[in-house]
């Protein structure tokens, strides 16, 4: 995770609106709080966004992920980054997106990351998934444009 954070700072060298989805999401959270003078908006969707999600109701994918996907790294399965203690550090406004039909980051995670993040907004998509970056797509879209019309 950490030589995934590393490869995406030299990108943030402007004002910039990570829009990250799933573990994704935690490269992005670890990005802003290093770049916090560079993050501007952060969006994210159906992640953990570095909280422990075992005790929010998450079904474990990694069983099923690892079978379906023999040759994925072991770093990719074994993280459990956790960056709880640190999220109260992220001022910019977040956009938080979250399906009430997801196993894998139920929506009580978003609830916690939008308790844990001093300006979060959560938007919950009725009967969505893990996907709903690619079936709500447009409704995601707008909801990102207002965000980042946001100061």
């Amino acid at each position: 995770m950490a030589d995934l954070v590393a490869r995406v700072l030299p990108e943030i060298d402007q004002p910039t609106t990570p829009v990250a989805q799933s573990m994704g999401g935690i490269v992005a959270v670890c990005a802003a709080l290093q770049r916090p003078e560079r993050v501007t908006h952060l969006v994210l969707t159906v992640t953990s966004g570095g909280v422990d999600m075992s005790a929010l109701g998450a079904q474990d994918w990694r069983p099923d992920f690892a079978a379906a996907n023999p040759n994925l790294p072991r770093w990719f399965l074994d993280d459990r980054t956790d960056l709880t203690a640190r999220l109260a550090e992220l001022h910019m406004p977040v956009l938080l997106l979250w399906g009430d039909a997801d196993p894998i980051s139920p929506v009580r995670v978003g609830q916690r990351l939008a308790e844990l993040l001093p300006r979060a907004e959560l938007h919950i998509f009725p009967g969505a998934g893990h996907d709903l970056g690619f079936t709500h797509a447009a409704e995601v879209a707008g909801l990102i444009d207002r965000h980042l019309a946001k100061g």
